[in-house]
C-alpha cells in the first residue's frame, strides 16, 4: 500500500514510484511535514527535527519548551493566530470578528481510488487517498486534507475541504489547495509569464528572503501568468537535478508562491487567489478548494514536465478525445475574419476538397448581425443576412467534401449591441449607475447568476441540438473588470469569481455530457486560459493568436513545461504572417504546427497548386506521426530561449519510434560544427532515420548526436525514427 501510517511514531509515509512524503503528528497534535522528495525507506526521521529558540517567534499553548513555536516548524496547513507569522493556507472569521484558528489532528482514513471533487475539475484514476481530518476545538471548524497518489507517475494531488460544524456562519478568507515547507532555500522558481500573443515565457529566478509569486487576478488563469510553478536546484537541467513542479487545476484567479523566511526554510503554497476574494459558509456547508497536482525529481525538468504530461493525459476528464488523436482542422478566421456570405464559405469549403482536412470550423461573424466585434455576443442566432439558408447548407456542403463542421462561439460574453443586453443588462457584470470597462467593446456575462448559466445552456443547446456539430471553438475575449454581481447580496459580492468558475464549470460539464460527440476546444484570445481546470472539459487549447512559426517555439516551447503537447492547437497560417508580418517556409511551418494538434489558418483558395500538393503532403505526414504525438513521451533537446534554434521530439512509449525536430532561428555565417543529441531511445536498438541514408544505434543519436547542415534564417529539419529488429 502506497499510504502507510505507523501509530508508534503517529507518522505518515506516502510513497510513490520514486517519490516520499513524510509527515507526522506531533506535540499538541500539530502535523510536523519532516520530507518530501526522492523515495527513502521508512526511517524515524524525528532526528532531524532540530529546533533552536529564537527571539521574538512566540509558543503555541503547552509546547514542549521554548524552542517549540510554529513560526519554527515545517507543517502541512499552517493557519493563521497561532505564532507562526508566515503565509496561512487557511483564514477564516467567525461572527465575533475572531480570525483565529488552531487546527489540530482529529482522525484519518485511507481510501481505495479517489472520491470526485464536487463541481470541480480534477484528475481521477489515483491508486489510493489519503483524508487527514483537522479540527479547531475551539470552534468545531473540521479542514479534511486529501491527499491522492498515482504511484507510477509520481504525482500528489491534493486538496482541502473546509467544513463549518461550528453551529453559525462564517467567512472564509483564504483557502489554499496545499502548502509545503522545504527546509532549504537554495532554489530557482521557474514561472511562464507573457501577454496576448506572446504567452507562456520561461521565466527561472533565483529565490530571496520574503514572498515571490506568480498569479492572477483577472477572473481567468490569463496570459500574463500560468497556474504552474516549479522549485529547481540551481544546477538543474532539463536531465538532471531537483525539481519541485505544481499545477492548479483552476482557470479563475489563483495564486503560487514561494516564500524564504530568515531561516531558510522555503513555504511552497498555491490555490484560490485569496485577493478579492471570501466566502460566507453557512453552518453545515463545505468549501472545497481546487485540485493542486503536484511531483518531485531528481531527473531535472523533463521528467517533471513528463509527469504532468503523464497526469493531465490519462487522468484529467472523460471526453470522447482525452487521449486520441485530433482532427485535422482549417478555420476560416485569418481566410476571411468577419468578411464572408455563404458562396464565401462554399468556395473556401470546396477548395478544400482532396487536401486530407478533417474538420471546417466557421468562426466569428455566423450570429446576429455580427459584420464586426462591436455587436451581437450573446444572441446565438443564425445571421442570416450573411447566410440565407442557415447552417445546414454549410454543414453539407463540408460533408460533401469530405469534412465534418465545427463552429466559434463565444459564450462568456456580451455586447451592449445585442438583444441579450436590452433585454438584460442586470446580466452582465458590471454596477448599475456607475460607469463601466469594456474590452474589445464587449462585457462579460455574470455566470455567478443561475439564471445566466441557464440562459446559456439553452441558447448553445439550440444550436448544438439542431445541427450536425462535431466541434466547438470556445473563444473569450476580455477578462472581469467592474466585479459586481447583480444576483449577489452585500455580503457575498467577493464570491463572484469563484462563483463564475463552478457554473461555468458547470455549463461545460452540461455540454460534454449533452453532446458527448462533440470535440471542445478551448480559447482566450488564443492562450489566455491554457490551464488544467479547462482542460478537463476541453482537451485541447488555442495555444496563442500568434501563429506564426518561430514565435510559436517559444510559446509551444514553455507551455510544455507542464502541458502535453497534444493539447496544444497550432496551425499553419499564411505567409507573410498575419500578426508578425515574417515569411517563414511551408515546411518549417508544417513541423512546428504538427508538433501538437495540427491545423490550418488560411485561405485556400490563394494557395498555387505546388501549395496544395505540399498540404496533402503535410496531412499525410501527420496522420503518420500523429499517434506520437498524442501518446509518445516528449523530450525538450534545445531551447528556443537560450539558444539561435530549438529542438524537440516525440519517442513512443515501448521506444521503437521516434520524431526529431529541429528549427533554425537566424542564419550564421561561418557555420561551425552543430550537433543534436536525441534523447529517451533505446540505446542498444538500431534505428533507420527516414531522412537520412544509414543504421544508427540509439546511444550513438543520443550521445554523439547528429550533424546539421547550414541553415539560414528560418529553416528546419525532421527525423522520423523506427526501431530495426
Amino acid at each position: 500500500m502506497p499510504i502507510t501510517f505507523v501509530p508508534e511514531t503517529q507518522t505518515f509515509y506516502l510513497d510513490t514510484d520514486n517519490t516520499s512524503a513524510i509527515f507526522r503528528v506531533y506535540d499538541q497534535g500539530y502535523i510536523l511535514t519532516e520530507y518530501w522528495g526522492k523515495r527513502i525507506h521508512h526511517a524515524d526521521l524525528t532526528r532531524l527535527q532540530k529546533v533552536y529558540a529564537s527571539g521574538f517567534s512566540p509558543n503555541y499553548p503547552g509546547a514542549v519548551d521554548r524552542s517549540w513555536s510554529l513560526d519554527l516548524i515545517p507543517t502541512e496547513y499552517p493557519v493563521y493566530g497561532g505564532g507562526d507569522y508566515r503565509s496561512p493556507a487557511v483564514q477564516v472569521q467567525f461572527p465575533d470578528g475572531s480570525r483565529l484558528l488552531d487546527l489540530k489532528y482529529h482522525s484519518h482514513r485511507v481510501l481505495e481510488g479517489k472520491p470526485e471533487l464536487p463541481g470541480l475539475p480534477h484528475l481521477d484514476g489515483a491508486d489510493c487517498t489519503l483524508e487527514l481530518t483537522l479540527c479547531d476545538d475551539y470552534s468545531g471548524l473540521e479542514v479534511v486534507l486529501s491527499y491522492s497518489l498515482f504511484e507510477k507517475i509520481d504525482i500528489i494531488a491534493r486538496s482541502a475541504r473546509i467544513c463549518n460544524k461550528t453551529g453559525a456562519p462564517l467567512k472564509v478568507t483564504r483557502a489554499l489547495s496545499a502548502s509545503i515547507d522545504l527546509p532549504r532555500a537554495d532554489f530557482d522558481m521557474m514561472g511562464l509569464y507573457g501577454a496576448h500573443i506572446r504567452e507562456r515565457q520561461l521565466d527561472r529566478t533565483p529565490l530571496r528572503h520574503g514572498i515571490q509569486s506568480v498569479e492572477s487576478r483577472r477572473g481567468a488563469s490569463s496570459h500574463q501568468h500560468n497556474p504552474f510553478a516549479a522549485l529547481v536546484s540551481r544546477e538543474t537541467t532539463e536531465f538532471s537535478g531537483d525539481a519541485y513542479g505544481a499545477a492548479l487545476i483552476y482557470s479563475g484567479n489563483f495564486v503560487i508562491s514561494a516564500e524564504v523566511d530568515s531561516f531558510d526554510t522555503t513555504r511552497f503554497q498555491l490555490g484560490i487567489n485569496p485577493f478579492d476574494f471570501s466566502w460566507k459558509l453557512e453552518d453545515g456547508e463545505e468549501f472545497v478548494t481546487p485540485e493542486a497536482v503536484m511531483t518531485y525529481t531528481d531527473q531535472g525538468l523533463n521528467r517533471m514536465s513528463q509527469n504532468f504530461h503523464n497526469a493531465f493525459r490519462h487522468h484529467l476528464g472523460h471526453t470522447r478525445i482525452r487521449n486520441k488523436v485530433r482532427p485535422i482542422v482549417i478555420n476560416n478566421w485569418e481566410a476571411t475574419y468577419f468578411d464572408f456570405d455563404e458562396e464565401k464559405l462554399f468556395d473556401i469549403i470546396d477548395c478544400c476538397k482532396g487536401l486530407g482536412i478533417d474538420t471546417f470550423v466557421l468562426d466569428d461573424g455566423w450570429f446576429g448581425k455580427r459584420y464586426n466585434d462591436v455587436c451581437s455576443l450573446g444572441d446565438w442566432v443564425v445571421n442570416k443576412d450573411k447566410l440565407p439558408h442557415g447552417l445546414d447548407p454549410i454543414i453539407e456542403r463540408c460533408e460533401q467534401n469530405g469534412m465534418s463542421f465545427g463552429l466559434w462561439f463565444e459564450p462568456e460574453m456580451v455586447s451592449e449591441d445585442s438583444d441579450l443586453y436590452r433585454a438584460h443588462p442586470e446580466w452582465a457584470i458590471h454596477k448599475e449607475g456607475r460607469p463601466f470597462c469594456t474590452g474589445r467593446c464587449q462585457l462579460v456575462l455574470d455566470l455567478a447568476n443561475p439564471e445566466v448559466l441557464e440562459y446559456l445552456k439553452k441558447a448553445l443547446s439550440d444550436v448544438l441540438a439542431n445541427h450536425r456539430i462535431s466541434y466547438v471553438k470556445w473563444d473569450m475575449n476580455r477578462h472581469i473588470t467592474d466585479a459586481y454581481s447583480s444576483a449577489l447580496p452585500a455580503d457575498r459580492q467577493p464570491e463572484i469569481y469563484h462563483r463564475y468558475m463552478l457554473n461555468l464549470y458547470a455549463l461545460l460539464d452540461y455540454l460534454n455530457k449533452r453532446f458527448p460527440d462533440v470535440a471542445f476546444e478551448g480559447c482566450s484570445g488564443g492562450g489566455g486560459r491554457f490551464d488544467a481546470g479547462m482542460l478537463y472539459y476541453m482537451p485541447q487549447t488555442w495555444t496563442s493568436d500568434d501563429s506564426d512559426a518561430i514565435e510559436r517555439l517559444k510559446i509551444q516551447y514553455g507551455t510544455s513545461f507542464a502541458y502535453p503537447p497534444q493539447c496544444m492547437t497550432a496551425h499553419i497560417s499564411a505567409s507573410p504572417n498575419h500578426q508578425m508580418g515574417r515569411v517563414t517556409p511551408y515546411d518549417t511551418r508544417a513541423r512546428v504546427a504538427m508538433s501538437a494538434s495540427f491545423g490550418y489558418e488560411l485561405n485556400p483558395l490563394h494557395l498555387t497548386d505546388e501549395e496544395r500538393e505540399e498540404i496533402k503532403n503535410q496531412t499525410a505526414r501527420y496522420k503518420k506521426i500523429a499517434p506520437l504525438v498524442t501518446e509518445g513521451d516528449f523530450y525538450r533537446l534545445i531551447s528556443p530561449f537560450d539558444r539561435n534554434c530549438c529542438a524537440w521530439m516525440f519517442v513512443s512509449p515501448d521506444k521503437r519510434r521516434a520524431v526529431a525536430v529541429y528549427v533554425q532561428k537566424l542564419g550564421v555565417p561561418a557555420w561551425p560544427r552543430n550537433l543534436v543529441y536525441l534523447a529517451g531511445l533505446n540505446p542498444d536498438a538500431r534505428y533507420r532515420i527516414e531522412e537520412m541514408d544509414g543504421e544508427f544505434y540509439g546511444d550513438e543519436l543520443m550521445h554523439a548526436g547528429i550533424a546539421l547542415p547550414w541553415m539560414g534564417d528560418f529553416q528546419s529539419a525532421s527525423f522520423t525514427l523506427e526501431q530495426i529488429d
